[in-house]
C-alpha cells in the first residue's frame, strides 16, 4: 500500500474522503439526527452497527409473504423460508475466511459458544484445562467456568488466563507460547476473543492455532469484534470453531442472530458429542421424522430450531453490503482511517489520554481505546451533548470505532477538534 502522509487541518480530511473508493456506502445507512438535524457523529459500531437501508425493505417482504402466503411462505415466498439460512452461507463463508461447509448462521453469540463447548471441550483427568485471555468478555468467562463445572472440575484450577506483563494492558505472544508450553499437557481448550472487547488488540490466530495443535489442543475464538472488522481466514489458520454475533459490524441489529464457524477437518466427526436438534438432521431425511438423529455435515449439523426469518432479512441487507465492497477493501481503509483517528489524536495536545490500544495496524482493529481515568464519563456526556456517540467501559475507558462502511475521515476530523475543545 501507498504510503500516505497526514495533515492536520480539514483539507486532509476531505481529500481523503473524496479519494475514497468505499464512500458511497456511507449514503446506503440511516443515522440518528442532532437536535438540529445533521447525522450524529456515530464510533459505536463495535457495539451496536446502524440500520442498513434496504433492511426495512426485506423485512417488509418477509412480512407481506407472511400475509399473503402464511404457511406456504416456507416454499412459495420470494426468498423461501425454508431455506433462508442458506441465501447467507456464501456471503457469510467470504467474510470468515472459509468454506461454505464450515458456516452456518443461527442461534445467538453465547448460546452458539455453549453448543461448541459442549462438543470440542473434551477434557480428561489429565487434560482439562482451559486458557482465555485476561479481561476477556464476561460471557466468555462464564461459558468457560460453567463447562469446567459440568465436567466437575473447579474453575479456579481448571481455567489458566494470559495475562499482560506488570503495568502492561496488551498481551504478549510470547507469554502464551510459554504457557502452552509449560501447561500443555493439561491444557484441552484454548477460547481468545479474536479482539479483545476492551483493549481493542487483536490476536494472530494462525500462530495461535499452530502452538495449540503442538499440544494437542482445541483453538476456538469469539469473533464478536473480529466478524466484519478484520479480514479473516478462519479455515487457512486452522481454527478448530468460531462464534460471532451480527449486531455489532454486521449491522443486522439489535439482539440479531449470530454465526458459527466449524473447521472442515470436523464436517464429518459424526462421533463427536454434540446438542442435538431437528434443524441439524440430515435435510434430506428431515421431514421423515425420524427418531435417531442424523447430524448433517459441517457447521449445519449444530443447528437446533428452523431459524428466525425476520432477523435473517435483516443480515441478508447488510451482508449484501459486504459482498459489494469486499473485506480487503474494506480492511485497507479500515487501517487508514484508524491510523488517521491516531495520528489527530497524538497531535491534539490532550495531556490526560492514554490510547490503551496498540498502534501496529496487524495488532489492531478499527477501534480505539482511549482511557481518560476519572473524567471518562463526564466526557462521554459531553461528547453526547455534541452530537458525538461513542461508549464507555470500566474502568475510565471510552472505546471510539471508525467503521469504514459508514465512517467518514470528515467524522474523525470533528471528533478531534470536539475533543481538543472541550477535554482540557
Amino acid at each position: 500500500m501507498k504510503e500516505i502522509y497526514f495533515e492536520l487541518g480539514p483539507d486532509c480530511a476531505s481529500g481523503l474522503d473524496q479519494s475514497d473508493s468505499l464512500k458511497n456506502f456511507h449514503a446506503e445507512f440511516l443515522f440518528p439526527k442532532q437536535k438540529n438535524g445533521k447525522n450524529v457523529l456515530y464510533f459505536v459500531g463495535n457495539s451496536l452497527g446502524l440500520q442498513p437501508k434496504k433492511a426495512r425493505a426485506y423485512v417488509e417482504e418477509v412480512l407481506v409473504d407472511w400475509e399473503n402466503l402464511a404457511v406456504h411462505g416456507h416454499t412459495l415466498a420470494k426468498h423461501p423460508w425454508y431455506p433462508y439460512h442458506e441465501f447467507l452461507t456464501d456471503s457469510t463463508a467470504r467474510l470468515v475466511g472459509a468454506k461454505p461447509i464450515e458456516v452456518v448462521v443461527m442461534n445467538t453469540l453465547t448460546v452458539n459458544l455453549h453448543l461448541m463447548l459442549t462438543s470440542f471441550y473434551r477434557p480428561t483427568k489429565k487434560k482439562f484445562k482451559i486458557v482465555i485471555e485476561s479481561g476477556a468478555f464476561p460471557s466468555d468467562q462464564y461459558a468457560v467456568a460453567s463447562h469446567a463445572k459440568l465436567h466437575g472440575f473447579d474453575p479456579k484450577t481448571a481455567i489458566l488466563e494470559w495475562r499482560p506483563r506488570t503495568d502492561q494492558r496488551i498481551l504478549n505472544l510470547e507469554d502464551l507460547e510459554e504457557l502452552i508450553q509449560s501447561e500443555g499437557d493439561s491444557i484441552a481448550l484454548i477460547l481468545l476473543g479474536n479482539v479483545n472487547y476492551l483493549t481493542g488488540q487483536a490476536f494472530p490466530l494462525k500462530e495461535i492455532a499452530t502452538l495449540a495443535h503442538t499440544k494437542d489442543i482445541v483453538f476456538g475464538v469469539d469473533l464478536a469484534h473480529g466478524a466484519g472488522n478484520l479480514e479473516l481466514h478462519l479455515h487457512d489458520d486452522g481454527v478448530d470453531f468460531a462464534v460471532w454475533c451480527s449486531y455489532k459490524y454486521l449491522n443486522a441489529g439489535p439482539g440479531a442472530l449470530g454465526g458459527c464457524f466449524v473447521h472442515e477437518k470436523h464436517a464429518h466427526d459424526f462421533a463427536r458429542p454434540r446438542l442435538e436438534g431437528w434443524w441439524g438432521h440430515d435435510k434430506k431425511h428431515r421431514f421423515l421424522m425420524e427418531p435417531v438423529f442424523r447430524p448433517m455435515a459441517g457447521a449445519e449439523g449444530w443447528q437446533l430450531s428452523n431459524p428466525p426469518i425476520l432477523p435473517m432479512a435483516t443480515l441478508r441487507a447488510s451482508m449484501e453490503l459486504f459482498d459489494a465492497a469486499g473485506m480487503h477493501e474494506l480492511r485497507k481503509k479500515s487501517v487508514l482511517l484508524t491510523r488517521y483517528f491516531e495520528f489527530l489524536l497524538k497531535n491534539s495536545g490532550i495531556q490526560k489520554m492514554e490510547i490503551v490500544t496498540p498502534s501496529k495496524a496487524e495488532d489492531r482493529g478499527c477501534s480505539l481505546s482511549l482511557d481518560f481515568g476519572n473524567a471518562a464519563k463526564s466526557i462521554m456526556v459531553m461528547l453526547s451533548d455534541e452530537g458525538v456517540l461513542c461508549d464507555y467501559r470500566e474502568p475510565g475507558v471510552l472505546r471510539f470505532a471508525p467503521v469504514p462502511l459508514y465512517n467518514r475521515f470528515q467524522d474523525v476530523f470533528e471528533l478531534c477538534e470536539i475533543l481538543k475543545k472541550h477535554v482540557e
